[in-house]
């Protein structure tokens, strides 16, 4: 079973991540690492799955060097094309969607990139389900 993990190096999506590697499943894993959180804590939570933060690059699907059937790909599920790219590419059988962007003050603040990521970045993860299969 292939299974992509939105929100990958948020505090959920990282269990859910660690919970899937120990399994027989091929997992990938999505986070735009955006600095609404500690940066640190995010890049530590990758780390921890084998993903050496040297090595991410926007877009570009980067191997776990500790677990075989992980993956990571930095990329903000707004992302129209690179989205519908990623579904089309790998056919995901499962997905447990777990990014977005948090905070209601800030969505006060900056509607424009809260709209972009909870309402444009989900619609994005229904089509791509809804177009591959």
């Amino acid at each position: 079973m292939k299974i992509l993990i939105t929100g990958a190096a948020g505090f959920i999506g990282f269990h859910m991540v660690m919970k899937y590697i120990q399994t027989t499943c091929e997992v990938f894993g999505l986070d735009n690492i955006n600095d609404y959180y500690d940066l640190g804590l995010k890049y530590d939570r990758l780390a921890e799955c084998g993903i050496n933060k040297t090595k991410i690059v926007y877009g570009e699907t980067i191997k776990s060097s500790l677990w075989n059937n992980y993956s990571f790909i930095k990329m903000d599920i707004h992302n129209d094309n690179g989205m519908n790219n990623l579904f089309q590419s790998e056919k995901f059988d499962l997905v447990i969607h777990l990014a977005g962007q948090a905070g209601v003050r800030y969505s006060l603040v900056n509607p424009k990139s809260y709209i972009e990521s909870n309402v444009v970045g989900f619609l994005n993860i229904l089509e791509g389900c809804r177009h591959t299969h």
